[in-house]
């Protein structure tokens, strides 16, 4: 089992920054990626961005070059700099993490928080 407690949302204008990040607890040795989510009103949560530890990252296409995934071994914490911010930005962010166990995957996910980008 791996807990996760987000920080970090909030108000900004665009062109702004934010950096979340993402507490987590538990079965870390078995955290195999990290990947952060957003959900706008009305769609779907989508994968903003997502790394294998030690391994490569990948980003949606909407936000490469503006936003960085990063995972802290030390601290067990996976962060999201976002930088250049756009109202179309706006959404709830989750961060979530995938275990490998005994030849098994689990997903478990953070609380969410809210990033609101002004015009």
């Amino acid at each position: 089992q791996v807990q996760l407690v987000e920080s970090g949302g909030g108000l900004v204008q665009a062109g702004g920054s934010l950096r979340l990040s993402c507490s987590a607890t538990g079965s870390i040795s078995s955290i195999s990626v990290v990947t952060w989510h957003r959900r706008a009103p009305e769609t779907e949560r989508d994968l903003v961005a997502s790394m294998q530890i030690g391994g490569e990252t990948v980003y949606a296409d909407s936000v490469k070059g503006r936003f960085t995934i990063s995972w802290d071994n030390a601290k067990s914490t996976v962060s999201l700099q976002m930088n250049s911010l756009k109202p179309e930005d706006t959404a709830v962010y989750y961060c979530s993490v995938l275990t490998y166990v005994s030849g098994y995957f689990n997903r478990y996910w953070g609380q969410g928080t809210q990033v609101t980008v002004s015009s």
